[in-house]
């Protein structure tokens, strides 16, 4: 679903895609991350996603007039989770709302693994 808001000049249409590249580069370019992560739906095994599959391991979900945004990260071993977690949720929130207009209301962070 496209999201859309209203500036002085008219409406702005942005594809759900888009907000969903901007998050996932976002999140990559942050310390400690390994990549994006997505669970095979027959046996639950965690992937590590690259950056052409970024839209596995992020989702965008509209909430009125602002949207929620799930990452699904893969850790670097002995590196603070909380301290990760607290740099993507600021950078992918910073990043959305400065490249789109759009405004994020949540930005939640699943990790799924630890890799060495």
């Amino acid at each position: 679903m496209d999201c859309k808001f209203k500036t002085d000049l008219g409406l702005v249409t942005i594809n759900d895609e888009v907000i969903v590249r901007v998050a996932g580069y976002a999140a990559l370019d942050c310390y400690g991350i390994v990549g994006m992560a997505s669970k095979r739906s027959t046996d639950g095994i965690v992937q590590l996603m690259g950056r052409e599959n970024l839209g596995r391991g992020v989702k965008v979900r509209q909430n009125g007039d602002k949207v929620d945004v799930d990452l699904y990260i893969i850790v670097e071993y002995g590196i603070s989770i909380s301290a990760v977690a607290a740099s993507i949720i600021e950078t992918v929130k910073y990043k959305v709302e400065h490249l789109t207009g759009i405004m994020v209301s949540r930005v939640n962070v699943c990790v799924e693994d630890i890799r060495v």
